[in-house]
């Protein structure tokens, strides 16, 4: 997965964002006492910020990791209108598309924000009339003459008044015809509109209100997506449910999900268009849909975790990531256990298929590895028994092993094929074999089954034994030979 963010950065593709623009203010202070003229909280101003809201923040997500991004929508020609063009200039957003409409004003939201940041009030100044005709005509205008440097469009829909019906299906129809991809964050309850989209995006309040359906289960929200499919003739619909993460329905109708990040959450503005931002980065570079759902869902998550409408970068998702592996492989190194210590495997087994198979594991090779992957795939457990070096030296003799036990067991335990592995010092793994009683015992093709230790023990609980052919040629013994072969 990091090395698919690393394909991302740069990648040179073009997005087209379309959608309702907003400045988000927020206006920083404390709030600690109560007004003689009224019982309101009498707020101390600090400090104030402006960011970029709405389509502007999704086009704002995308070129902080540096897409190529144009910004199609319909500011006021006003004071606040003027502040919006100079951020979206300073990030780097290309806004030749944007027009500037004297009968309208800028939207405006302005939040006043006290003590850890909680939020006193929120101040909204906004017209949200359709659009006319002429805008509508200059916009589509404007999107044929710049249609075939598009990868993806992005459609956010704020019912602010910019992408009414006609306008909406002609950026659609415009885009199918050129065989480019439209992703919608949706909004309005006459779905028609969104018609013949690639993928729709609404979050769970939004897919009752569209589809008038009650979502209390799972099976609910499935449903209430195949209506809103059947009805736009969309292809996939991904739907964001807060604290339960994401499920997105495919073009198959397969439903993938993502649980929500565990991590606290400050602040949900913006989330939905970090979310929408890195639907169309990974789209129009070509991954799949898990992925695109897996890195969304990551971005949504790093979002929450901010203060105010917030951009997130490629890195700090690589980053996130980062973390993430390590954290497994710290989970993973807890696998290897000893013969005194197996809890983990006895806090796991229940209703599940457990697996056993041992060796010494010296020099792991090709063979090892097949000889592993077809044992895992009899079970749902894989428990390794590991001879230690000194059960290794009474069998092979004093050079052996190679390598030791310790790093024996870390490579063993990287393998995502093996779940547990355990160590022990006998010359066999009888005593292990009857306290872990596999289910399945596991032995190579050079052994038949009258030779293998520890069978008496598995068939006498019902257990079984499964021979697995090895690789040619494959062994530690002829690795060996041949480095001495090659250094003499």
């Amino acid at each position: 997965m990091h090395t698919i963010i690393e394909k991302l950065v740069d990648s040179g593709k073009k997005i087209l964002v379309v959608g309702d623009v907003m400045l988000d203010e927020y206006y920083f202070g404390s709030a600690e006492r109560i007004s003689p003229e009224a019982p309101v909280p009498v707020f101390n101003f600090k400090s104030k910020n402006a960011v970029l809201g709405g389509a502007a923040n999704v086009a704002a997500n995308i070129a902080a990791n540096s897409s190529n991004v144009y910004l199609m929508a319909v500011i006021g020609d006003d004071t606040n209108g003027e502040r919006m063009l100079s951020i979206l200039s300073e990030k780097g957003i290309d806004t030749s598309l944007v027009i500037k409409d004297k009968t309208r004003k800028t939207t405006v939201k302005t939040r006043l924000l006290a003590q850890n940041n909680q939020q006193l009030i929120r101040i909204d100044s906004e017209d949200r009339q359709d659009i006319g005709q002429e805008l509508e005509s200059a916009l589509i205008d404007k999107l044929n003459q710049i249609i075939n440097e598009v990868d993806l469009v992005l459609i956010s829909d704020y019912l602010k008044g910019l992408l009414t019906f006609c306008l909406t299906q002609g950026i659609i129809k415009i885009a199918n015809e050129h065989g480019i991809k439209v992703i919608a964050d949706i909004k309005d309850k006459n779905v028609e509109k969104y018609s013949r989209t690639y993928l729709l995006k609404p979050n769970k309040k939004e897919l009752e209100d569209l589809t008038g359906c009650v979502l209390k289960t799972e099976e609910d929200i499935i449903r209430a997506i195949h209506m809103l499919k059947s009805r736009t003739e969309a292809q996939c619909c991904l739907v964001t449910l807060g604290a339960r993460g994401m499920v997105l329905l495919d073009q198959n109708n397969v439903a993938h999900y993502e649980n929500a990040l565990a991590k606290q959450v400050y602040d949900v503005t913006g989330a939905g268009d970090t979310v929408l931002a890195y639907l169309g980065i990974c789209y129009a570079n070509g991954m799949n849909n898990e992925d695109c759902l897996k890195i969304s869902n990551i971005a949504a998550g790093i979002k929450v975790g901010k203060v105010g409408t917030s951009t997130v970068t490629f890195e700090e998702i690589a980053e996130y990531i980062r973390s993430q592996n390590k954290q497994e492989q710290n989970q993973k190194n807890e696998v290897i256990l000893t013969m005194d210590n197996l809890s983990a495997l006895d806090n796991l087994r229940k209703g599940k298929v457990v697996v056993f198979t041992n060796g010494c594991f010296d020099l792991l090779h090709v063979g090892h590895i097949r000889y592993l992957k077809k044992a895992k795939e009899l079970g749902d457990i894989l428990v390794i028994g590991l001879n230690t070096d000194q059960s290794v030296r009474r069998l092979k003799g004093v050079n052996r092993p190679v390598v030791g036990e310790d790093e024996r067991a870390e490579l063993l335990s990287a393998l995502v094929f093996v779940d547990f592995v355990v160590k022990f010092d006998q010359d066999t793994p009888y005593e292990l074999i009857k306290r872990i009683k596999p289910d399945i015992l596991v032995k190579g093709g050079d052994y038949s089954p009258e030779q293998v230790v520890g069978r008496d023990v598995v068939e006498g609980y019902g257990g079984r034994l499964e021979i697995i052919e090895l690789v040619d040629g494959a062994a530690t013994t002829n690795i060996i030979q041949k480095i001495l072969d090659a250094y003499k």
